[in-house]
């Protein structure tokens, strides 16, 4: 049920064969999308709904040579001080690219595959059936953004996005069409007590991908008094992810995390965070004429 809600674009949170809240919440997502009665269950409507992809719930792949020999940066440090003197924020591990390409937890791939404890090439894999049937990404894309979708089993054909509503109580970023129709759902950590979400209207401004992130302590409650500003390279394990959709609201956007697994079960510094997979899809269905809408 997970595999097949993330494939209609209904995020149920990372992948874990598990119940809880943001499964039902992507299951009543899609159902109103599908015009379906809204139970949030897997009742025999909505699993004959989900099943017209006719697609695989897991998947068996070849372990390659290059996923084994790929640039990782094992020793990321916690502070961001210390990231700033990294050339890149990279993958820790290949167990790490791995669970994010699927859209689940380490702990979770090696249940599924316990040779993953000592990975060789040439070994099978049980996976999540999520690889997208249509990699004709966009020709102006750059190619490293154009890798990173791949990457992330983001497929290049996305539903498009007049307004994104993000609802705070639910922890929820929902995307309607022009015609207001519920075309996708994420879910999202939605600010803390400190810095709560902004609500009211917003434009976005832009979006960079694979962006920099230019840590100022100022505009942080609980920096330190020692600390001072810094830039942290580009990567899927930077604080803001591989996303930053600009808003008009200074200091403020919607970003990737480099945490799937706390995303909704955390807090941020007042921006909307999603998973990196949930970011990147939601940067194909946006652009500076779509409307943002923070609500309680």
């Amino acid at each position: 049920m997970q595999v097949q809600l993330d494939r209609a674009g209904f995020g149920p949170g990372v992948i874990d064969g598990r119940d809880g809240r943001f499964l039902t919440a992507a299951a009543k997502g899609f159902q109103i999308s599908r015009g379906l009665r809204v139970t949030g269950e897997l009742d025999v409507a909505t699993q004959s709904e989900l099943k017209k992809d006719n697609a695989p719930a897991l998947i068996m792949m070849v372990l390659k040579d290059e996923a084994l020999a790929a640039d990782y940066a094992p020793a990321i440090p916690s502070k961001i001080a210390d990231q700033a003197a990294l050339p890149s924020l990279g993958y820790r591990n290949l167990l790490e690219r791995l669970a994010e390409r699927f859209h689940t937890t380490p702990q979770v791939l090696l249940a599924l595959n316990p040779g993953l404890r000592f990975p060789k090439a040439g070994m099978e894999l049980r996976l999540p059936g999520l690889i997208p049937t249509d990699r004709a990404y966009a020709s102006n894309l750059s190619p490293q953004w154009r890798d990173t979708l791949a990457t992330l089993n983001v497929g290049a054909q996305q539903p498009n996005g007049a307004k994104i509503v993000v609802v705070k109580s639910a922890s929820l970023l929902k995307v309607y069409d022009a015609k207001d129709h519920l075309v996708a759902q994420f879910p999202a950590t939605t600010g803390s007590e400190h810095d709560p979400l902004p609500i009211g209207n917003w434009k976005i401004k832009g979006t960079a991908f694979l962006p920099t992130y230019h840590y100022s302590p100022d505009l942080f409650w609980d920096a330190a008094a020692t600390e001072k500003k810094a830039v942290v390279q580009p990567g899927p394990n930077n604080p803001v992810g591989v996303v930053w959709i600009d808003l008009d609201k200074p200091h403020y956007g919607i970003h990737g995390t480099p945490e799937p697994a706390l995303i909704g079960r955390s807090q941020s510094h007042g921006c909307v965070r999603l998973s990196n997979w949930d970011a990147a899809r939601l940067a194909q269905m946006i652009g500076t004429d779509t409307r943002v809408i923070f609500a309680e």
